[in-house]
């Protein structure tokens, strides 16, 4: 059998006196997307920042490829193959998508100068991998609409052998069109063997993505459910009740 990517077990987390994930397991398999749902304040956003590095947890284990993983920065994380996409996207406005690929990992001559043409070469390369018809690899991100600037968010991600990608509502403020442009790149992105956990509120971004859903409440897990097992409606009854169908344990 093929061993999980990433393994989460019994992950906490205080701050103060709030527990705000609270003894939460989670794996992740090879071309796998785990929705990972619940309202806000559920502690979802909290347990990925453990994950990429942001926060450091304060008991369980994470291994990633079956041995133990250290994670104590964002720079750990992507040691392991662990990127994570911002709803911000955290992209530079003013400066085009070959800049924001290599931004802060720029490519340099045997002279000490920018080597822009490679950078332009490679970036032109996992774009075109990405999305075919993205030509606007000279304008200003500023310029681009939303799906190409998570196209060229998701590309900077994935160039640097990602193999754990963390999607962070993907879809918000997107129209149907760019929605749709975006869930094909989950989709190509799962048949190359990336891992993906997509964070959201809404079931509705997620249930035509996900193999698996994971639903929190109150830095608690509900529950891990088969996508094509539970009707969108069992799953919202997750995120509302806190209660797991398949076992009937309720998180209050």
């Amino acid at each position: 059998m093929t061993a999980p990517l990433v393994e989460m077990r019994d992950i906490s987390i205080q701050f103060g006196g709030v527990r705000a994930v609270d003894g939460v397991s989670l794996d992740l398999m090879p071309g796998e997307v785990v929705g990972l749902l619940g309202h806000n304040g559920a502690g979802k956003s909290t347990l990925i920042k453990i994950l990429s590095g942001a926060y450091q947890a304060s008991s369980g284990e994470i291994r990633v490829n079956g041995e133990p993983a250290d994670i104590r920065s964002t720079r750990d994380a992507k040691k392991y193959g662990i990127e994570t996409i911002y709803q911000t996207l955290a992209l530079a406005d003013n400066i085009d998508a070959a800049g924001n690929l290599f931004l802060g990992r720029e490519l340099m001559t045997p002279w000490g100068t920018l080597d822009e043409e490679r950078m332009a070469a490679e970036t032109r390369g996992v774009m075109q991998r990405l999305n075919p018809n993205f030509r606007n690899l000279t304008t200003p991100v500023r310029s681009l609409s939303g799906g190409q600037r998570q196209s060229v968010a998701i590309a900077r991600a994935i160039h640097f052998n990602a193999r754990i990608l963390i999607m962070d509502e993907p879809t918000a403020a997107l129209g149907p069109a760019e929605t749709r442009m975006v869930a094909d790149l989950i989709r190509q992105l799962k048949a190359e063997g990336i891992g993906i956990f997509l964070i959201s509120h809404d079931i509705h971004d997620v249930y035509d993505l996900a193999d698996r859903c994971a639903v929190m409440k109150n830095g608690k897990m509900v529950g891990v459910v088969r996508t094509k097992d539970l009707s969108k409606d069992d799953i919202l009854g997750m995120i509302i009740m806190g209660k797991n169908p398949v076992t009937g344990a309720v998180v209050y």
